[in-house]
């Protein structure tokens, strides 16, 4: 399913300022869902980590923090040998740890070749809490919304209708009905399912 989030990722993943990245979003927009199909394409394995589902992972930040006593030990968890910019490490719904969100600051300063994207919902309300700051300047951050029109279009196979109506927009000429009629219909239930991935 194509999402325009991607070309973000590959300009993220070839930055040669590249910092650790927040995705961040409301539940249910398709963060994780794009992440792991980025990831697929372009690493060679992914080191994935949800501190909802695995919430012991909370332990293991509580020991340290440090990416040197982290990427052995998560690597055990994964249970594959995580690779400098080979491997994708992926901490999904990192808002429901704090040090796991801490500890981005100190890849970004002491481990920079390691690449790792983090998702969360809530980000703004889950850091305002308790007694760990939020990385600011150590992270890049991209706010992941629902669908737009173009990519509910495509996700429905009307690239050719979104390529039409471009064509009219950028050399403003009227579409034909028929074209017109079909794209009304497409976004009236656009506006009914709200943009949301999974249909």
């Amino acid at each position: 399913m194509y999402r325009k989030v991607y070309e973000y990722l590959l300009k993220w993943k070839s930055s040669k300022y590249r910092k650790p990245l927040i995705l961040q979003g409301a539940r249910q927009v398709g963060k994780t869902f794009s992440i792991l199909e980025f990831a697929h394409k372009n690493y060679d394995n992914v080191a994935y980590f949800n501190f909802q589902t695995n919430p012991t992972l909370n332990e293991t930040f509580k020991e340290n923090i440090l990416p040197e006593y982290l990427i052995p030990v998560l690597s055990q968890i994964a249970q594959q040998t995580i690779v400098k910019e080979k491997t994708l490490i992926v901490f999904d719904e990192i808002q429901l740890c704090e040090r796991a969100l801490t500890s981005l600051k100190y890849f970004c300063e002491m481990a920079p070749e390691y690449h790792i994207i983090a998702a969360g919902s809530l980000l703004r309300i889950a850091v305002n809490r308790e007694k760990f700051s939020f990385p600011v300047g150590k992270v890049d951050r991209f706010t992941m919304y629902p669908m737009d029109m173009e990519e509910f279009m495509i996700a429905l196979g009307q690239q050719e209708l979104v390529n039409k109506i471009k064509y009219c927009y950028r050399n403003n000429s009227n579409m034909p009905v028929a074209l017109h009629n079909i794209a009304m219909d497409i976004y009236k239930q656009y506006l009914v399912i709200g943009g949301m991935p999974e249909l």
